[in-house]
């Protein structure tokens, strides 16, 4: 099937990345995931190469395009090279858009200069310890100052991604108490600088995959908050956390997507070497069959995530319609991965592989940004049931 999601630009910047993680990152790949993260001067590099302002416009550093088939290269390049950009990917995915949709001219002007540099690199603290997907359930508070300047911010937040490294984190809140019609009445946002005296960085968490994308609980203790660095109205903060879902679990189903057609990869390469009683892995009849099947299925969520994307970048993608691609994408992923990984042998249970790395990492795309659960009510309420 001939594929036209991407132009000879976007094949153009498929190069550019390739070469990139050949020269950046594969060498060092191995100490990132020793450490637990990519180092803080790898995201500069990020800057320097352009991919952090692809969408940000021009009169701010940007390139001004507004397409996402620039990172839906990046998912496939870092997929197939069994790498990733560390916790970057929150930069552009959950950070832009609310500085995009919510932030003042003013805002703009301070925030995204940096933003595209990488100077300052963003992450968006939601959940709390206790409070899971009830996000309407918060209890960190920020309180405006009796001299109206600025808000105190008190509270905690956990599996923060990228939280070791940010620079500025959009932080929940509540700023009033929930009504008894509207528990989610109250909350609001702030893009909180982290060097901000009370702002502190906790554990940073020991995760089953992702290894190299720091997590982190972060606390905050009377942090002193300009009233400048609200985004948005004040108590409107959850109607806004619902406006960037689509994109987001598109982002999650394209990464999926693109996580499964590395894993057929991967075990192609590994049985066409591998030899066991006297002949290649490959030339057994199950080995073709599995192959070929986990074949067909990427080829259908590579249809699913193709149109997907297409349908946000013309602004028509649903809710509905998004979580569908989520579903069947992360599904999908699930079960050739676990295929891929079963061609292996023993050798796909040991973490030098890159299938087994790629095993532990797609194993948290059912559940953040919406459960495959959750994915599931959605699409029913969408057909009336």
């Amino acid at each position: 099937m001939r594929r036209t999601v991407f132009n000879e630009d976007h094949e153009a910047f498929r190069a550019t990345i390739r070469a990139f993680i050949e020269a950046e990152v594969v060498p060092v790949y191995d100490e990132w995931l020793a450490a637990g993260q990519a180092p803080r001067d790898f995201y500069y590099k990020l800057g320097e190469l352009g991919v952090f302002g692809i969408r940000v416009p021009e009169e701010f550093g940007g390139a001004g395009i507004e397409s996402h088939k620039f990172e839906a290269v990046m998912y496939e390049e870092t997929s197939r090279a069994g790498v990733s950009f560390g916790g970057s990917g929150v930069h552009v995915l959950l950070g832009l858009p609310y500085i995009e949709m919510l932030a003042t001219d003013e805002q703009k002007k301070r925030f995204l200069p940096k933003f595209v540099t990488g100077e300052e690199m963003w992450a968006l603290a939601m959940t709390e310890p206790g409070t899971g997907s009830d996000l309407a359930g918060m209890k960190t508070t920020a309180k405006l100052s009796d001299d109206g300047t600025h808000y105190v911010l008190n509270g905690a937040k956990t599996f923060i991604t990228g939280g070791v490294h940010a620079d500025r984190v959009i932080v929940c809140a509540r700023t009033a108490a929930p009504r008894e019609d509207d528990r989610r009445f109250g909350i609001s946002l702030f893009a909180v600088d982290t060097k901000a005296e009370g702002y502190s960085v906790g554990r940073k968490l020991d995760k089953l995959g992702l290894k190299t994308s720091d997590t982190a609980e972060l606390a905050f203790v009377d942090v002193k908050v300009p009233v400048e660095d609200l985004l948005g109205e004040e108590n409107k903060g959850f109607g806004y956390l619902g406006l960037n879902l689509a994109s987001e679990r598109w982002g999650i189903a394209f990464g999926a997507y693109a996580q499964a057609k590395a894993a057929v990869r991967f075990a192609k390469e590994y049985v066409q070497e591998r030899t066991v009683f006297g002949k290649p892995v490959a030339a057994f009849q199950n080995t073709k069959f599995e192959l070929a099947a986990c074949q067909a299925e990427v080829d259908a969520a590579e249809a699913v995530a193709d149109r997907a994307l297409e349908a946000l970048d013309a602004g028509e993608l649903s809710p509905a319609e998004a979580a569908s691609a989520k579903l069947f994408c992360t599904e999908v992923a699930h079960r050739v991965i676990d295929k891929c990984l079963q061609l292996h042998g023993g050798y796909g249970f040991m973490n030098e592989y890159p299938i087994a790395r790629l095993y532990a990492d797609n194993r948290v795309n059912r559940i953040y940004g919406g459960t495959s659960e959750v994915m599931k009510m959605i699409i029913a309420k969408s057909m009336g049931l």
